[in-house]
């Protein structure tokens, strides 16, 4: 069945969070996951979903350069939501990368930042949802979070990973959030930081065009740069 974005993300944008989810997991048929990087607001989206489906599968790519207190919030959020957690992990270590790539390329390397990209965040993440094989896609997107997702939408296909993406908060602003989080009594974390971005203004790949490019080189084996 064919879906009407423009009407559907209209019909969704009246509704409040929790019957964007609902919607979204009735739909996939029992084939949906939400996936999370542990970021700051992250526990609104993993506590919505796992109010309407206690199971449902959590896609996390530990690509082994998070900070201390960003496994500390991982740990807490898992044990407290009872999270259904599916960890992937890049084919060569943090360790192992650095002593053959060196640092992590700073915002001003954009080629090297996009190959960092494709071997530690973008070939995981496909793994993981090529064995999961999600048929709807939950994510904590919001329009404000930089240019590229001003132009998404609560449901939106996606080409890079064959699926339908559904971003429940998508209008949310911060206030909302916090709101959300003392309302829940639930944990944030503001010492996150993601090296496959280096930057909030920019996008690790998952999200943007040049990413589906990134994760077939990524996927092939080759560690060669992405070209834009």
């Amino acid at each position: 069945m064919s879906l009407d974005f423009v009407q559907l993300n209209r019909e969704l944008a009246a509704k409040p969070a929790i019957e964007i989810v609902r919607w979204a997991i009735q739909h996939s048929g029992g084939s949906a996951l939400v996936s999370t990087n542990f970021r700051p607001y992250e526990a609104v989206v993993l506590h919505l979903c796992t109010q309407v489906w206690p199971e449902i599968p959590v896609l996390w790519v530990d690509h082994g350069y998070n900070r201390p207190s960003t496994y500390r919030h991982a740990e807490e959020l898992r044990r407290r939501l009872k999270l259904n957690l599916k960890s992937y992990l890049p084919r060569v270590t943090a360790a192992h990368r650095d002593a053959v790539d060196g640092p992590i390329p700073d915002p001003t390397d954009e080629e090297g930042l996009k190959k960092f990209s494709a071997v530690m965040k973008l070939e995981p993440f496909q793994r993981g949802m090529r064995e999961l094989a999600p048929a709807v896609w939950i994510t904590a997107l919001r329009r404000s979070q930089n240019p590229n997702r001003a132009g998404l939408d609560i449901v939106t296909p996606d080409a890079n990973f064959g699926t339908l993406k559904v971003s429940p908060v998508f209008g949310w602003s911060d206030d909302q959030l916090e709101a959300y989080l003392k309302e829940h009594q639930l944990p944030n974390e503001w010492d996150y930081f993601d090296p496959a971005k280096a930057d909030e203004k920019r996008e690790c790949g998952l999200h943007a065009a040049w990413g589906g490019k990134a994760v077939e080189a990524a996927a092939g084996g080759g560690t060669r740069a992405v070209q834009a």
